[in-house]
């Protein structure tokens, strides 16, 4: 994933989910090698279930992905790693990304509700 590939809704949610330090850290961690949920939880000091939570953000914007694999045993281990992605932030990728963001309430076509200078 770069830059280019996203839309402007797109990459406020990239943004947006990569603006909390735990999920910086838990793509710091896949980084270096992909890993299972307990694991990973152990690895950064966080519960399974707040890891989870991360893990399901990270992976809705195309961050992450999972694999479910059988262990040795037949437990069934959900293993995580980082997609490949690529975010060049720079004005110019800021303008075409605002071209493709959806309307809002308020915006065009309200121009009269704003209050005049003079």
């Amino acid at each position: 994933m770069g830059i280019g590939d996203l839309t402007g809704d797109d990459l406020v949610k990239v943004l947006a989910t990569l603006a909390n330090p735990h999920r910086i850290r838990v793509i710091a961690v896949l980084s270096k090698q992909r890993n299972y949920v307990s694991q990973l939880a152990r690895d950064l000091g966080i519960s399974r279930a707040l890891l989870q939570v991360h893990l399901r953000k990270l992976e809705a914007v195309g961050l992450v992905t999972a694999t479910l694999e059988l262990s040795e045993d037949g437990k069934a281990m959900k293993y995580y790693e980082v997609a490949p992605f690529a975010l060049n932030l720079t004005p110019e990728a800021c303008a075409a990304a605002a071209e493709t963001l959806a309307p809002r309430d308020g915006d065009a076509g309200d121009a009269r509700k704003e209050p005049r200078d003079g």
